[in-house]
């Protein structure tokens, strides 16, 4: 779990290194070489344009469009880190049976420990780290949406709603709400495990960085995390449906025995 939170962490300074790159004053236009410019920026640059100009102009439709379309691409991924959530979460009980068996400080209990657990992972299956995926193949989206904003004029220059795409919320509504919906997708998701300290720290530490970055990152950056999360949020549901009541039960039949 702590090499979780430092991989969101390191994850997200790098996402704060590239947004500020050279680059990034730099208009994306299909003569712009490099991998990140041919594979990254211009695709997404131009699935926005094209996407506008079906839906009547709209940058702002467009990017809510674009953004759902990405979030089925990456769906199997998704259901798979929600599968191995739910195994790593059937593990527990055996996993703290390890911890306390091996309850030494030394470096050799402490070997043995690590060495029991990734035994105890390979048996089941899992993988520790399955949950971290689609966070690694959200931030190069995330980046390259931060350059195409930025570096498409069309995009940057339009409105939508009460805010511009290219600037900051005026009103600071959508980092909020994306600070929000990142707090109910991160609970839902870890639905029965916030007993936990760590995840109880990723449950706060997630929204609070979302909320700081999205200050300052144009609007439309927000306006494709809000979106995001919504439909992360649906479709968690979907996934977990069954898990969600059975916890539910469970913390009413705790509140009920007190």
């Amino acid at each position: 779990m702590k090499r979780r939170i430092l991989l969101v962490v390191g994850l997200l300074s790098v996402f704060i290194l590239l947004t500020g790159c050279s680059e990034i004053k730099q208009p994306i236009t299909s003569e712009s070489t490099g991998f990140w410019n041919e594979y990254i920026v211009y695709p997404l640059s131009w699935l926005i344009k094209e996407g506008a100009f079906i839906l009547g102009g709209s940058f702002g439709l467009s990017i809510i469009v674009v953004t759902i379309l990405i979030r089925l691409a990456i769906l199997p991924l998704m259901i798979k880190q929600t599968r191995s959530s739910k195994a790593m979460q059937a593990l527990q009980p055996e996993m703290k049976a390890l911890r306390e068996k091996y309850s030494s400080k030394d470096q050799k209990t402490q070997q043995k420990l690590q060495q029991e657990t990734m035994a105890l992972f390979s048996k089941h299956g899992v993988n520790p780290m399955a949950g971290c995926f689609p966070l690694i193949v959200q931030m190069p989206i995330l980046i390259g949406f931060y350059h195409a904003i930025s570096r498409t004029r069309e995009i940057a220059s339009d409105n939508f709603l009460w805010f511009d795409l290219g600037d900051k919320d005026p009103y600071y509504i959508l980092p909020i709400v994306a600070g929000i919906t990142t707090f109910i997708q991160q609970k839902i998701m870890m639905a029965g495990q916030e007993h936990n300290p760590q995840m109880a720290m990723m449950l706060w530490m997630m929204p609070i960085m979302i909320v700081v970055f999205a200050f300052s990152f144009p609007a439309a950056l927000s306006l494709y995390w809000v979106v995001g999360n919504i439909f992360m949020i649906v479709q968690t549901y979907f996934i977990k449906g069954p898990d969600l009541k059975a916890a539910k039960a469970s913390g009413n039949a705790g509140g009920a025995k007190k």
